[in-house]
């Protein structure tokens, strides 16, 4: 135990070096962002897919008009991991969100894996955020009577739940990864000029919404909330009825991913110790009421069944009746706009958790490479974006979801977890903001997750085990190759 002890002590000695570093002699990350660009970046990731695509699938397949109740049980769960990551990210106010806490806490073999985790809960959510934009493109071209060719907005490959490849004739999802490339290029040029783009756009995403409830409000048919929760089909798990709230709440949980996008902002605001926890919070509260309202709205206004589709707003604004055509097409462009923000933001974290890793000596030194012009760091952005690309091109969107959820939960648990060891081995540590009732209620955020994550698909289970495997034969090759 001592010996166990020791090593993670060292390890948080060289991460402290290597942050101390990041932070003095850094000259590429400029200190820009303040507390409404910080939230707007929080909202602008946390609203996008979950309400424009993602949304409908989950009530048409798993819980019926209580999707609301699953977003709500999302987010008060999100809340407590929340409110551990600004406890943190107040304390350690660096880049690498997760990656960083779990490698002061933990070690560097944990935080490794973690950060392998964090591609699923970044990387590959901005994949599925891709392929959603190319699903509400294409529902939106249809609906002006442009029919895009399917072939050529769908993946080539298909997996079932017993794991069996096929082939489902399309040739790649050519709008999401020409769209995920376009993104690049402009977080290439530099955080602030991406900060001001993504602060309109997710005003207006707001705006969106607002509408959308407002005016949805007064056509609500009560009749299509019964039941609310649905019968369980055939006793199977997650098939509407309390089994499938509890797997709705899963699938929700990665949508509010967002907040944890702003602990990777932590070397570009201007006082990361205040206003990091602002945008946070604001972020949660702004978002947590919006998806409900949305919720209620959309299964009020058509039966959930109806809602299995890549743009379940439109088809609910679409029920209303042809005097409101002007304001669906609005929501359509709103979306399309707002989703095109979710990932860019997504895009982002993604960068700076790759940017921190290089400065730790976890990946090598091009990947902290900054621009001379744009002080982005280049290769970790294009690196990001290219790869996310080929993901978007290939892999359907029901496997990227499924392994965003995954990866998500298995961070946000690692956090609170981290809140609790800290508490432990540094109690006098500075604490700018504090987890009330340690450790219980980082604790009840651990079991959260972890029970959340029981709730997935055996072949979800599957996909992270092999996963993690993979991460931990890397590392293993990685530190051979050094003491060698």
């Amino acid at each position: 135990m001592t010996m166990v002890s020791e090593a993670a002590a060292h390890d948080s000695d060289g991460l402290g070096a290597a942050l101390d570093e990041a932070s003095s002699q850094q000259p590429g990350l400029r200190r820009v962002l303040g507390p409404f660009a910080l939230t707007m970046i929080g909202v602008s990731s946390v609203i996008g897919v979950g309400i424009f695509v993602i949304s409908g699938v989950t009530a048409a397949q798993n819980t019926g008009p209580a999707l609301t109740l699953s977003y709500l049980f999302a987010s008060m769960g999100v809340l407590i991991v929340a409110l551990c990551y600004c406890e943190l990210s107040a304390m350690m106010p660096v880049a690498g969100s997760s990656y960083s806490y779990i490698s002061e806490s933990m070690g560097r073999f944990p935080a490794w894996l973690i950060a392998w985790a964090m591609v699923l809960e970044y990387l590959v959510t901005a994949a599925t955020i891709a392929v959603g934009w190319s699903g509400y493109l294409t529902g939106m071209l249809a609906n002006s009577g442009i029919d895009l060719p399917s072939k050529f907005s769908q993946a080539p490959v298909s997996l079932s739940d017993d794991l069996q490849l096929g082939l489902t004739g399309g040739y790649g999802n050519f709008p999401a990864a020409l769209f995920t490339l376009l993104l690049t290029a402009l977080l290439a040029r530099g955080i602030k000029e991406s900060s001001l783009v993504n602060s309109i756009i997710a005003l207006i995403k707001i705006a969106i919404i607002l509408a959308v409830v407002l005016v949805g409000a007064f056509y609500i048919k009560p009749a299509n909330w019964h039941p609310f929760i649905p019968t369980n089909t055939d006793g199977q798990w997650g098939h509407y009825g309390w089994s499938g709230v509890a797997r709705g709440t899963a699938l929700a949980v990665w949508v509010y991913t967002g907040f944890e996008t702003i602990s990777t902002c932590a070397q570009e605001a201007k006082d990361p110790k205040r206003d990091v926890t602002i945008g946070m919070l604001a972020t949660m509260a702004i978002c947590t009421v919006l998806y409900l309202a949305i919720s209620l709205v959309m299964t009020g206004l058509v039966p959930y069944k109806e809602l299995n589709v890549a743009d379940p707003v439109l088809v609910a604004m679409n029920s209303i009746g042809p005097q409101w055509n002007w304001l669906v097409g609005l929501v359509a462009g709103g979306a399309l706009i707002g989703i095109s923000a979710t990932l860019l933001v997504t895009l982002y974290g993604q960068i700076r958790v790759f940017y921190i890793m290089a400065k730790d000596g976890q990946l090598p030194d091009s990947f902290a490479r900054v621009h001379a012009k744009f002080r982005t760091p280049i290769v970790a952005t294009w690196f990001t974006g290219i790869v996310c690309a080929l993901v978007a091109f290939m892999v359907p969107l029901d496997i990227l979801t499924e392994l965003v959820s995954m990866g998500t939960m298995l961070a946000f648990s690692s956090v609170c977890g981290s809140v609790i060891l800290f508490r432990y081995r540094q109690p006098d540590r500075e604490r700018p903001f504090r987890v009330k009732w340690s450790p219980l209620v980082p604790g009840i955020g651990v079991l959260f997750c972890l029970g959340l994550m029981a709730s997935l698909s055996s072949r979800t289970w599957i996909y992270l085990v092999l996963w993690m495997m993979l991460g931990a034969l890397l590392y293993r090759r990685k530190r051979t190759k050094i003491d060698a």
